[in-house]
């Protein structure tokens, strides 16, 4: 028997959905949220910065945007989490497309990490995943369209060094995502993104650290990073949000629990 490929929207399109979008006042979340706003999606832009949230919401906006919502929350209090979220469905109706994306832990060796090392970037991460999902999903099953992304790692399949607490919870990510994919609806689709090395903030502060720790400049560090891309450049926030905006989309109902890195071909492995 063939079965019916859903196709509430033209490919593509995304007029008639909401996207809620976790740390989207920079990086990967900001350039993921103005590529679903110009696809037409409507937003729900979630970060901690409850002052550069309202300024995005206006300009996107002023610009022609569908609705746009900020939503200052801190994804590692999972009580406000629980507190807000209810409220926040009731006023916007159905939140179709979660977008998981959160800063990464410090850098540092795996054997010095505390306990409350992993407990807080898991709690950002994993757990707050988890809370979006449970509130979001009802209304996914209700409008049959749904699209879970997590903004991940390349770390999930070659671990980076110097990197372990993030290592080890974003392979807890990818677990949690993998699993989920046989567990959902068939309406609702979950995948990974995996930036590489990326234009953003968190890789400028990295390649800050490690220089002061090794000694050498920040040029240096840059320069042995692009030494592994065949590239041979950072990749832009928008190409990765371009990536994040397919699966999103109709045009990606028939992928499925799959990791897809934007690292402009940095991972050895297949």
């Amino acid at each position: 028997m063939t079965a019916a490929v859903p196709s509430p929207l033209a490919p593509g399109s995304m007029h008639g959905l909401h996207a809620l979008i976790c740390g989207a006042s920079k990086g990967i979340g900001r350039a993921t949220a103005f590529a679903l706003a110009e696809a037409g999606a409507s937003l729900t832009l979630v970060s901690r910065n409850a002052e550069s949230l309202n300024e995005m919401a206006r300009h996107m906006m002023e610009a022609g945007s569908a609705p746009v919502y900020p939503l200052a929350i801190n994804l590692e209090d999972g009580t406000a989490i629980d507190e807000i979220m209810p409220g926040h469905l009731e006023a916007v109706g159905v939140i179709h497309i979660i977008i998981n994306n959160a800063a990464g832990p410090p850098s540092g060796p795996l054997l010095e990490a505390t306990d409350m090392d992993f407990l807080l970037p898991l709690r950002r991460h994993l757990f707050a995943a988890q809370r979006m999902v449970r509130h979001c999903l009802p209304g996914m099953v209700q409008s049959e369209y749904g699209r879970i992304i997590n903004i991940v790692s390349t770390s999930v399949r070659e671990p980076i060094p110097n990197l372990g607490v993030s290592n080890t919870v974003r392979g807890a990510m990818a677990g949690w995502s993998k699993t989920l994919s046989r567990e959902l609806p068939t309406c609702v689709t979950i995948n990974n993104v995996l930036p590489g090395f990326t234009n953003t903030g968190r890789l400028s502060e990295l390649s800050e650290t490690i220089a002061q720790k090794r000694g050498v400049t920040v040029a240096e560090v840059e320069e042995s990073w692009l030494a592994q891309v065949p590239a041979k450049r950072l990749i832009d926030p928008s190409e990765t949000a371009a990536a994040i905006a397919f699966l999103a989309s109709p045009s990606a109902s028939g992928i499925r629990g799959v990791s897809l890195a934007v690292d402009g071909g940095r991972m050895r492995s297949i």
